[in-house]
């Protein structure tokens, strides 16, 4: 074992995506949605107060929302958010946006997985990542290395557990048991003390990159991408994804696809664009040194080469504002669903048409809650 302006559309892409991540029949289950429509996700807040996310999380689920992501960056961990929200929600699909890999060995990711899918009666997704050098080096004093194969080996090892095989492997990031010349000899290999609720617990990884997204494609049950255009996304993204689709098992069924934006629907909603600005040139100015900035690279990719660069080169220099402000009000539009009502519904079509088969939104606005219910309704 292991082992000038918007880039130019294909054609079809949109048809191609579409066939990626088109949905299968599957039992019913909690948090998935059985007649076949389009899910609905949203990101609590993790730096503030358990109670009080928890109790948005309960709002937001019994206005529509399918699915609820928890990050963990350089704040709480995620983990035990999820764990208080499996006891106060009922529905929901919990997730993890995301655990880098370098922060847990690949077994105590299985077991953290397996332990809040029980928790919350198998509506655990885990959501899995590379995160980036300046976080894995800076913040776990962990070497940045061969990312891509890291994320692959633990997916694979996270099903071993889950099917309570002794851990056994050898790959190129990971090998267990640790042999002798690298411990003292006594590893063996051990399988999971507890039956997991689920063997196939879901797995979603954030990639980006082309050999990372066509790992996704091919290894992963769900695609986490981010700044994604779903006009612009078969230019960037279609070929990896082809590439990993064609080596893909059967068994796993089509890739889910998560990708959206923020969220406002009504008269004079298209203002709350702007509200994405910081957030923007955070990703495209900020995470990430200058050549080692994946959102950047992206950017880039749409065709916005000297903007990208004009909101990198204000940010390091520590002009957020002016970073913000450099973002093109195009591409605020291309990544947001702000506006009326036929509008949003236009813009869910063309998410739709992409392959992205959840949508992950942050509603804004005076009555967040009451926006994701109205857009239940529009999504169907």
């Amino acid at each position: 074992m292991r082992r000038a302006r918007a880039a130019p559309q294909s054609g079809n892409a949109p048809e191609r995506l579409s066939r990626a991540g088109a949905r299968p029949e599957r039992p019913s289950r909690a948090g998935t949605r059985d007649d076949g429509g389009m899910k609905i996700s949203t990101a609590l807040n993790y730096a503030g107060d358990f109670r009080a996310s928890a109790a948005r999380a309960r709002e937001l689920e019994a206005a529509g929302v399918d699915m609820i992501w928890v990050a963990e960056a350089y704040g709480f961990d995620a983990v035990s958010l999820c764990g208080y929200l499996a006891a106060v929600t009922e529905r929901a699909e919990l997730a993890t946006g995301i655990l880098p890999v370098f922060s847990r060995t690949p077994a105590l990711l299985a077991q953290t997985a397996a332990g809040l899918d029980a928790l919350s009666d198998g509506r655990f997704v885990l959501g899995l990542g590379a995160s980036g050098p300046q976080v894995v080096e800076g913040w776990h004093g962990v070497v940045y290395d061969k990312p891509v194969t890291r994320i692959r080996e633990v997916i694979e090892i996270c099903r071993m557990a889950w099917r309570r095989e002794r851990l056994e492997y050898h790959g190129r990031a990971y090998e267990l048991p640790l042999p002798a010349d690298r411990g003292t000899g006594l590893g063996k290999p051990i399988k999971m003390i507890n039956t997991p609720r689920r063997e196939n617990i879901p797995i979603y990884v954030a990639s980006l990159g082309e050999k990372s997204v066509e790992m996704c494609a091919e290894v992963a049950n769900g695609w986490l991408p981010y700044l994604f255009i779903p006009e612009r996304a078969d230019a960037v993204w279609g070929a990896s994804l082809r590439r990993g689709l064609a080596k893909r098992d059967p068994a796993l069924g089509p890739l889910e696809i998560v990708a959206g934006g923020l969220l406002a629907i009504g008269e004079g909603a298209h203002e709350f664009r702007e509200r994405a600005r910081p957030a923007v040139a955070l990703y495209v100015g900020g995470m990430g040194a200058r050549g080692k900035n994946f959102y950047n690279d992206v950017v880039r990719s749409y065709g916005y080469v000297d903007e990208a660069r004009e909101i990198q080169d204000l940010y390091l220099a520590g002009k957020k504002d002016e970073a913000a402000a450099a973002v093109p009000a195009e591409l605020l539009e291309q990544l947001t669903l702000c506006g009326d009502v036929g509008y949003v519904r236009e813009r869910v079509a063309s998410w739709r048409a992409a392959g992205v088969t959840n949508l992950n939104v942050a509603p804004v606005g005076a009555d967040a809650v009451a926006t994701v219910a109205q857009f239940r309704e529009i999504v169907g």
